[in-house]
């Protein structure tokens, strides 16, 4: 299996699809990355060699893409950034709540998780 960013890449797939393993590259990315290196989309991943490897991590250096570590902070102080300042959208993401305007009296189960019945009881006699 060949390592990039700190990344396993699945050796069995083709190669624009297992760059999409890194955190940061999705499918339009990962095309750039094979036609700016020259190399062919359709080859696999256990076919790369070591300097295949070293311009596939040049391609991704020199254009000063953020990924993987780096990107997954970067998000994460975006996040506490937000809750800090008691933002709207920092608030719903500290109550784990739809944060994009969805509405919330029926669906957004994803985001609230499992509902939890609220009954009531019967007073004893």
């Amino acid at each position: 299996m060949p390592r990039l960013l700190g990344v396993e890449l699945p050796a069995k797939k083709k190669l624009g699809y297992s760059l999409r393993y890194i955190y940061g590259i999705g499918p339009a990315r990962a095309d750039l990355i094979l036609e700016t290196a020259g190399l062919d989309a359709d080859m696999r991943a256990s076919d790369l060699t070591e300097e295949q490897l070293n311009k596939i991590l040049h391609v991704i250096t020199d254009n000063k893409w953020v990924v993987e570590g780096d990107l997954r902070r970067e998000i994460a102080g975006n996040l506490k950034r937000l809750q800090a300042i008691s933002s709207y959208r920092g608030i719903r993401h500290r109550r784990g709540l739809p944060v994009r305007g969805q509405r919330t009296s029926t669906n957004a189960r994803t985001r609230k998780g499992a509902r939890k019945t609220v009954g009531v009881s019967k007073a004893k006699e």
